[in-house]
């Protein structure tokens, strides 16, 4: 399992840190290589006034960068915010595309049970994409699941929690969901890890493994 080249696919341009944070922390730190790729381009047609499309991919690349992750290994797509269904199969093509270029030994994909239109549509075409060449986990967003299995266990240290809120601090946009709340992520963070035996923790979905 020691995996190399990591691709986290976020549907929307925080979901992956949101999910993912410390766990990307400690990757970058053991040396892997990961590339986060952002399929939602587009934000302005549900809410013109509160959403700017630059000002969230500016948000992004900040939260990417204090996380680790180089300009060069963030990718966006142009793809309509609650949309993706009518575009599965461009989305699909696209993934492959990426698949192609990055080749990722492990892939981080939203859960299997998530109710959210544009984080379904992910999930079904990255496994469509990515079964027979790479490992696939499913992140944890609560908010939008019905249920989730916490088949892996990724430890984490204090350090990496703080470095997930930094990053998380750089949408100030979105201060205003609950989820951004720094008592939930420390909460879900230390709840994972009770589970594990250690002081933090973020969980994941098996989907596929190979290795």
């Amino acid at each position: 399992m020691n995996f190399e080249r990591v691709l986290i696919l976020s549907p929307h341009t925080d979901d992956g840190e949101l999910a993912g944070g410390g766990t990307i922390t400690r990757f970058v730190e053991e040396g892997k290589k990961i590339y986060l790729a952002v399929i939602c381009g587009s934000y302005e047609n549900i809410i013109p006034k509160l959403y700017s499309n630059e000002t969230l991919k500016t948000e992004c690349l900040h939260s990417a960068k204090t996380l680790g992750i180089s300009y060069e290994q963030l990718i966006y797509f142009n793809y309509e915010l609650r949309y993706f269904p009518s575009h599965r199969q461009e989305i699909l093509e696209d993934i492959v595309e990426l698949k192609q270029k990055i080749k990722p030994d492990l892939v981080l994909v939203p859960s299997s049970n998530d109710m959210h239109q544009d984080h379904h549509t992910i999930h079904q075409e990255a496994v469509r994409a990515f079964k027979k060449e790479a490992s696939i986990w499913g992140y944890e967003h609560p908010w939008n699941n019905l249920g989730f299995t916490t088949d892996i266990f990724v430890k984490l240290d204090e350090k990496h929690v703080k470095k997930k809120i930094e990053a998380l601090r750089c949408y100030k946009s979105q201060v205003d969901k609950s989820y951004f709340d720094e008592r939930f992520i420390w909460s879900l963070a230390c709840s994972r890890g009770v589970q594990v035996n250690w002081p933090y923790a973020e969980a994941f979905e098996l989907v596929r493994m190979l290795f």
